[in-house]
């Protein structure tokens, strides 16, 4: 049983411009299955260097970043585990008695999709030039993904992201599709941008997979179009399950079975996401 709140609870956190329920909840019901004495929390902010610092002051244990802190975090904070420092991008903090270090656990997470998902590499259109692009890119070079165009309006950011992994770079997109779509930017989050659709319809209805990392809502207009079109799908619900599991080791110590992870999910996602996760 998870003890009462008191004061040797540790405390986790998240930092996102659009901070939503379910991280909290699937952190939140891994402790309750676990019996371990912490607590889970989600956050804005619009003062990142105070928000860290209060990480740091305060003893977070830890910390998952989001859009849009990803890269702006890292002059931050004191140093980086390989997998953020090759990547450029940390989505998470691990707090060591006041020692602040960034980790990139959507590689893992993003590169595990592919190969269990998608039975061989596809040329692939990706639409993004961020922290999260450059941890899905690296991902699909590293799984064999050797054709593919980096869409991205930010010339300097998607030339270097391109250029730097072996892809072609184009501001707009090409008249055609390619088999693998994937959208990494915010288009269909929730906000002002949650009814836009990261890739026309045409395109959808040609390839043969869709993949959006946007997580909230998991359900967004590009999925749901896929969906309705009867391609393969694979939802930003199931790479931000599958990362939260690598952050909550580094935070605790302590990998959850396959049956807890789906049982947290199933309570934090929906049936629907926790079933996707055997796919």
């Amino acid at each position: 049983m998870k003890p009462p709140i008191g004061r040797d609870t540790r405390l986790c956190m998240s930092l996102s411009g659009h901070p939503g329920n379910a991280g909290s909840r699937l952190h939140n019901r891994l402790y309750e299955l676990l019996g371990l004495d912490y607590v889970y929390k989600s956050f804005s902010t619009t003062d990142l260097p105070a928000a860290i610092g209060g990480v740091r002051a305060l003893g977070i244990r830890g910390c998952a970043i989001s859009m849009p802190f990803k890269e702006a975090v890292i002059p931050l904070i004191d140093g980086l585990e390989e997998s953020a420092r090759v990547i450029d991008s940390v989505n998470t903090i691990v707090n060591d008695d006041g020692v602040l270090t960034g980790y990139n656990s959507d590689y893992a997470a993003v590169r595990d999709l592919l190969e269990r998902r998608i039975a061989r590499p596809l040329p692939f259109l990706l639409r993004g030039s961020g922290g999260m692009a450059k941890a899905v890119v690296a991902a699909l070079r590293d799984a064999g993904f050797a054709d593919g165009t980096i869409v991205a309006r930010n010339e300097a950011a998607g030339r270097a992201l391109a250029a730097q992994y072996g892809y072609g770079w184009r501001a707009d997109l090409p008249d055609a599709a390619a088999a693998l779509l994937v959208n990494v930017t915010p288009l269909g989050m929730e906000g002002p941008d949650s009814e836009a659709m990261a890739f026309p319809a045409a395109f959808i209805t040609a390839c043969d997979v869709a993949f959006d990392v946007v997580a909230l809502p998991v359900e967004t207009p590009f999925i749901r179009a896929a969906r309705a079109a009867g391609k393969a799908i694979i939802s930003g619900g199931e790479v931000v399950v599958l990362q939260a599991v690598e952050q909550f080791l580094l935070y605790t110590g302590i990998r959850p079975s396959p049956e807890q992870v789906r049982e947290a999910t199933r309570f934090a996602h929906g049936a629907e996401v926790a079933a996707s996760l055997d796919g």
